[in-house]
């Protein structure tokens, strides 16, 4: 039993990983500090997409999963859990490449956002 609820934790921590990765720019809007959190994970979870890697969690939850008695299932995170809510079709490398670019493309966007921002606030103080 313990194993299986730490894998649904673990579960549950990663999608929050992911969505904090692709809209954790506009929290940095309304905290600038989380941008030491934001940075690195969106680097992370950019680079994830990009190399075709499985992220260090999935392994994980598959190891909790077995160990509780259930089947771990094969592939990545994405594949079992987000494509079957997202894509009906299979996901595909070309797609990977896109999330990808979606991340950061985003990033870019609440960031530029905030340097804007601060470029404005920093006139008004001269």
């Amino acid at each position: 039993m313990f194993f299986r609820l730490a894998a649904d934790l673990l579960v549950i921590i990663h999608l929050l990983f992911i969505i904090f990765v692709i809209t954790g720019g506009f929290l940095v809007l309304k905290w600038p500090r989380m941008k030491y959190l934001h940075i690195p994970a969106a680097m992370w979870g950019a680079l994830i997409e990009f190399q075709g890697w499985i992220c260090p969690l999935t392994p994980l939850e598959q190891h909790l999963r077995r160990s509780g008695g259930q089947f771990a299932y094969s592939g990545g995170f994405v594949e079992h859990y987000v494509e079957p809510i997202v894509y009906p079709a299979g996901l595909t490398r070309e797609m990977q490449i896109l999330f990808g670019i979606a991340v950061v493309a985003i990033n870019l966007l609440a960031y530029g956002w905030l340097l804007i921002g601060l470029k404005r606030d920093k006139k008004r103080k001269e």
